[in-house]
């Protein structure tokens, strides 16, 4: 289809004229078919019939001649009587202007009529060729016969089109410059460039369209970030155990069990820089209780160095949750809180109508509150606050994330006990 244009200015210009050149098209045929068609048959008649009577009289004797003559005047036509005219051999019989009129005389009084129409001075003659006698000619305007209305409709269907054309453009220019604009945006930012400047305009739709693709840069930026920065930490975390292992290697100075607890922390730090970049696996959700779920973990993760005390109710809420997820989040953040706890920790599970709150309290040296917001970055380390374990940095960051996903809050607070306080609310 190479009439249809291929831009989208001119494709909603298209899809807003065309059906208006449609409707107006189709109501000024309904138009003119049935309300301008009776309208000209009604003026036709009644011009045919008012000639038809005077040349009647004009035929009776001397008398009525000259009574016809008077009446016409009185309905502002001109009746001349001539032995000879000089017409032109064209006639406007054949005219859509006048057909309908020479049907009705001819049909009316039985002589050749003639019809002439002077558009210059929208005159209308009619000569009557009578066999035998003079020609009479009925001269009267144009306008007895056809309206000129009928132009004037025409052309204002025009007009009005080629009006609303000029409205409609300004606001469709504007939608498109704002279209136009995502498209440059969107070709910046794929190729990893910012576009100062970009701010959502347009109409609802499109705003909505250039926040999103503002949202998916901030996305994009934080991905590639978080994969540089887990990149150096892989290379930073491993160089130094790899290098522990070499030297031990070349000195032979190293045991299996140290070589082998050396690889099992690299397995741990391999495993937990995986998870983190797999994010979390799809999973059903189901009825899940917290309850059960903290024992479970409290006694898996019990070293016997650390007290490990569990406030739960008795009917603890059920509520739809993805259990794996949360199983790996309440995990770590026990593992942080037992690693960093002097010799307590307490975990405190409070229902109410809209949320299940835990709470998870250690006797250790907390965080500082200025340091909270970068513990919960991922590789983010605070050696100096919580003694440093030699971890990823990462446990906190996917505890926070299954939280997240469940449309929850991870919150890091100071404890009654001296530590640090980790606060998880989950909605019901």
């Amino acid at each position: 289809m190479r009439l249809i244009p291929k831009s989208f200015l001119g494709r909603t210009i298209l899809i807003i004229l065309a059906p208006m050149l449609l409707v107006q098209a189709m109501m000024a045929f309904a138009f003119f078919d049935n309300h301008w068609s009776r309208v000209h048959s009604t003026m036709s008649r009644t011009l045919a019939g008012e000639i038809a009577a005077f040349v009647r009289l004009a035929e009776y004797d001397d008398h009525t001649t000259a009574l016809a003559e008077a009446m016409m005047r009185d309905t502002r036509i001109n009746m001349t009587r001539h032995a000879k005219l000089n017409r032109p051999a064209k006639t406007s019989n054949n005219s859509p202007k006048v057909r309908e009129l020479g049907e009705l005389l001819q049909g009316m009084i039985k002589h050749p009529v003639k019809i002439y129409i002077d558009s210059g001075d929208r005159l209308l003659f009619v000569d009557v060729h009578r066999p035998g006698a003079e020609i009479l000619t009925f001269a009267t305007s144009l306008r007895r016969v056809y309206s000129s209305s009928v132009d004037a409709f025409v052309l204002w269907l025009f007009i009005s089109l080629l009006i609303a054309s000029l409205a409609v453009t300004p606001f469709i220019i504007m939608h498109t410059r704002s279209i136009r604009r995502i498209a440059k945006a969107a070709n910046y930012f794929g190729r990893g460039m910012d576009l100062p400047g970009f701010v959502p305009t347009g109409t609802k739709e499109i705003r909505a369209a250039a926040n999103a693709l503002i949202s998916m840069k901030e996305r994009l930026d934080r991905y590639n970030r978080t994969r540089s920065d887990m990149l150096n930490a892989v290379s930073h975390d491993l160089k130094t155990p790899l290098a522990r292992m070499r030297l031990g290697v070349e000195t032979d100075n190293i045991k299996k069990e140290k070589l082998l607890a050396e690889i099992d922390s690299m397995s741990g730090m391999i495993g937990g820089y995986l998870a983190f970049a797999r994010g979390e696996l799809p999973e059903e959700e189901q009825d899940v209780s917290l309850a059960p779920m903290l024992a479970r973990l409290a006694r898996d993760l019990d070293n016997g160095k650390v007290k490990i005390k569990l406030n739960t109710p008795e009917n603890s809420v059920l509520f739809y949750a993805r259990p794996t997820a949360l199983a790996r989040a309440f995990t770590n953040l026990l593992q942080n809180a037992i690693a960093h706890a002097k010799s307590k920790v307490v975990i405190t599970e409070t229902d109410s109508e809209e949320f299940v709150e835990v709470t998870i309290d250690d006797d250790g040296k907390g965080i500082p509150a200025d340091k909270r917001t970068e513990a919960l970055q991922p590789f983010v380390r605070l050696d100096s606050a919580r003694g440093g374990d030699g971890g990823t940095g990462l446990g906190l960051t996917i505890a926070k994330q299954a939280v997240e996903n469940h449309g929850g809050q991870l919150l890091l607070e100071n404890s009654p006990l001296g530590g640090l306080r980790t606060r998880v609310i989950l909605p019901i």
